[in-house]
């Protein structure tokens, strides 16, 4: 990276996309067409995110064209100076990295649950699974795919990523109602009584409720 433009590292663009892309694939596994929809919004989220992030800066030349002098940051096209969140307190060095390591940890966390998730699915090879995540919540990959996003635009906040995430988060919330119609459709009343008493994507505080069946979802 130079000082004075710290992009046009197309490399690593296409790294990160690869990296993320293969690991959220590889364990939420798309089969159906709206699944596959849905994952290729999550991916034009991820070229986005990281095209400004090392390839070109379009926010950063937008908001610059816009505001000129006013501008908080004199050089705006240094590394540190990209996280759109540390130019609000004028380049801070501190608040930069503050944001990387939160954002980081948001990434990390949303990739234990994935994980975990993931094994609970598959360990029950079809079967009915209320324990562990999925006694607190109906969804948890779909909750970690919302923390991985979220971490990442406390990272580098983009023009076109804050119009993309709502529009990601919906998408992938009407997803998680068709797969529930498809779970009432398979296991009838036992999946209605364990749709009642769980969370669909955010967990409650407190004890989780004991449920006496289990819900093979993502």
């Amino acid at each position: 990276m130079t000082e004075s433009y710290a992009y046009g590292m197309w490399v690593l663009v296409a790294f990160n996309v690869g990296i993320f892309l293969v690991f959220v694939l590889s364990y939420l596994r798309p089969k159906k067409w709206r699944e596959w929809r849905t994952m290729g919004s999550f991916g034009a989220f991820l070229v986005a995110l990281f095209t400004e992030m090392y390839g070109f800066p379009l926010s950063v030349f937008v908001l610059t064209s816009v505001l000129g002098s006013r501008y908080p940051v004199t050089n705006p096209f240094t590394h540190a100076n990209g996280n759109l969140w540390a130019v609000l307190f004028g380049g801070s060095g501190f608040v930069s990295g503050l944001l990387m390591l939160v954002g980081s940890v948001a990434l990390i966390a949303g990739l234990m649950i994935m994980g975990k998730a993931w094994k609970q699915i598959h360990a029950t090879k079809g079967g009915l699974v209320t324990g562990g995540l999925y006694r607190r919540l109906r969804h948890p990959q779909y909750l970690a795919l919302f923390v991985i996003t979220l971490g990442m635009f406390i990272q580098w906040p983009t023009i076109v990523t804050v119009a993309m995430w709502p529009v990601l988060m919906f998408m992938y919330y009407r997803l998680a109602l068709r797969e529930e119609k498809d779970m009432e459709a398979a296991f009838g009343e036992r999946y209605i009584a364990y749709k009642r008493g769980t969370p669909m994507l955010f967990p409650r505080f407190g004890r989780a409720r004991q449920q006496p069946e289990v819900a093979r979802q993502a």
